[in-house]
């Protein structure tokens, strides 16, 4: 008997064409958010603390303009929206595992009617003076990264021997994800960081790239 396909997409970077994270802090440029980066990327904290931290950088007076530029500056990748569609289809359940934030990711993805218990993020207060962010999914006795939005554990909960699961990812927030399934769809750090550890992965430009593949190989 076939497994069910279930899939663990990213938001920042897949779902969408540019890091939204990075693109506010960019944008805003409030001061020491590039050295925050710089000890998440090199692991001297984790992603939980240096996410939080960058966001403590900016006021709440400045919510609106903050929340308006991160869902006007994003773009969404070419084919998500024939890839939702394909999954619904096909009977596969999408769920998007993303290490961005609740006031950007669940406006962007309004329109394709994904279930909000679908989409798991991390959430955000505006109620003190800086934005403080919040941590609904941590990481369960498996993990000790201290993700923030832990996407380890989150697949754990899925059944391998009912679920055939396929993470969709491009960075540092998918690495460890990508250890425990039977599909990897990559794109930029995660392609890097699949053949550094002699990972199969199927690289991807469009979610068009995806649904040609998923379609290609029979469910396991």
């Amino acid at each position: 008997m076939s497994k069910e396909r279930i899939i663990f997409c990213d938001f920042d970077g897949t779902i969408t064409v540019n890091d939204n994270i990075v693109a506010i802090m960019k944008h805003f440029n409030p001061e020491g958010w590039e050295g925050i980066v710089e000890r998440i990327v090199t692991q001297q904290i984790s992603i939980r603390e240096g996410v939080g931290a960058m966001f403590a950088l900016l006021p709440t007076s400045r919510k609106a303009e903050i929340v308006d530029y991160a869902i006007n500056n994003a773009t969404i990748r070419e084919g998500f929206e024939e890839f939702v569609s394909y999954c619904k289809e096909q009977g596969i359940t999408l769920l998007i595992t993303s290490g961005g934030i609740d006031f950007f990711i669940y406006p962007l993805l309004r329109a394709f009617a994904i279930p909000e218990d679908h989409i798991y993020c991390n959430a955000s207060s505006f109620e003190g003076e800086t934005i403080e962010i919040l941590w609904p999914n941590p990481c369960d006795a498996h993990c000790t990264t201290d993700c923030g939005m832990c996407k380890t554990s989150i697949i754990r909960s899925y059944d391998p021997e009912r679920y055939e699961r396929i993470i969709i990812g491009d960075s540092i927030t998918d690495f460890e994800g990508a250890k425990l399934v039977d599909t990897i769809f990559a794109r930029s750090h995660l392609i890097d960081r699949c053949e550094q550890l002699g990972y199969a992965y199927h690289p991807f430009e469009s979610f068009f790239d995806i649904i040609k593949q998923l379609e290609a190989e029979p469910v396991k």
